[in-house]
């Protein structure tokens, strides 16, 4: 007796079909992520100018607290002395202190 060997297929893979879905998945994923690339790219640069923008700010804040700080203080300070008659000077004229003279700065 002789055998005959059969092959059994169950069932048959359409490859150009394989391929066009792989094609199609390919290009859906090429799409996807340049798009994803670019809205990566906008949000860096998004923070980046945000960061800018907060630097400038806390700078200006600093200045205005500066600023606010000596029209409250030195206002008041400068409307007392002028109430006490007191003037900015102009030239400061040192005083020399010999060495044989009684008060002494040690």
């Amino acid at each position: 007796m002789q055998s005959k060997t059969i092959s059994v297929n169950y069932f048959k893979i359409n490859w150009k079909a394989v391929y066009f879905l792989g094609i199609i998945f390919f290009l859906i994923m090429l799409i996807s992520y340049v798009f994803l690339v670019n809205q990566l790219t906008g949000g860096i640069y998004t923070v980046k100018s945000y960061d800018k923008e907060i630097s400038a700010l806390l700078e200006e804040n600093k200045r205005l607290e500066n600023s606010f700080a000596q029209t409250s203080f030195l206002g008041s300070v400068q409307v007392r002395a002028q109430g006490f008659s007191f003037e900015k000077t102009t030239q400061v004229k040192y005083i020399n202190i010999l060495d044989s003279s009684l008060a002494k700065a040690k």
